[in-house]
């Protein structure tokens, strides 16, 4: 089974951890994150951030200095909400190496905190007649839109866009999985519908249908 979604932001994103690029996409195979990407937001120069300084090289920065940070995150379709968190702090972002090395060597301790502790603040929704589930993570605190119960359509905003739980820098990941409950879930393969994509490399866009973004290519939902 492959699960087709629209992408659940507007405007234009960096794909990182893409499944086009490996399977498993983020290295290992846990918490349902077998088929998961990860969408970074960017201005239209395609940065990530307009400013760089000595904290870019040398230590965290704010998250609010992020394109993404605080961007809308829709439903990518029509379903149900069943499994929301919220109250995780956004933390600082690192794109210095001295900063991420400590950061990633704490991946461990922080797994076995519990999920909220590398998911952050996020919503799942029970996707309608597929059997299958879609969560959004790392979502900023504050800035859910949705409880459960709540029935939603593909482009309603649910949230926004942060940087809490394991995240480097503010960015939504996204992931369909067999099971709401992430300890036991296991991933289901995606596929994106309607999307404008930059590969990486290349100048001219390409319209695509239907289709699964390339490693650090950058895509915007058509109209």
């Amino acid at each position: 089974m492959t699960v087709t979604l629209a992408l659940p932001f507007h405007g234009r994103w960096l794909v990182q951890n893409s499944p086009a690029r490996r399977v498993p996409s983020h290295g290992v195979d846990v918490l349902g994150q077998r088929y998961a990407i990860d969408f970074v937001g960017v201005d239209s120069r395609h940065r990530t951030a307009a400013v760089r300084d000595w904290r870019t090289a040398l230590g965290t920065e704010p998250p609010e200095r992020f394109v993404a940070f605080g961007r809308p995150i829709l439903a990518p379709a029509d379903g149900v909400v069943v499994r929301v968190h919220d109250g995780e702090d956004d933390h600082a972002a690192r794109r210095s190496q001295l900063a991420l090395v400590p950061y990633a060597l704490g991946a461990a301790a922080r797994l076995r905190e519990g999920v909220h502790a590398v998911a952050g603040n996020h919503v799942t929704v029970a996707l309608a007649g597929s059997g299958a589930f879609v969560s959004l993570v790392h979502l900023r605190r504050g800035c859910l839109r949705v409880r459960v119960g709540d029935a939603v359509r593909a482009g309603q905003q649910v949230a926004a866009c942060g940087n809490s739980g394991n995240s480097t820098q503010p960015h939504v990941h996204v992931q369909v999985t067999d099971s709401a409950d992430f300890f036991v879930a296991r991933g289901v393969p995606i596929t994106f519908r309607d999307f404008r994509e930059w590969p990486r490399g290349r100048g001219e866009p390409l319209d695509r249908v239907t289709g699964l973004p390339d490693e650090r290519s950058v895509v915007e939902p058509l109209a």
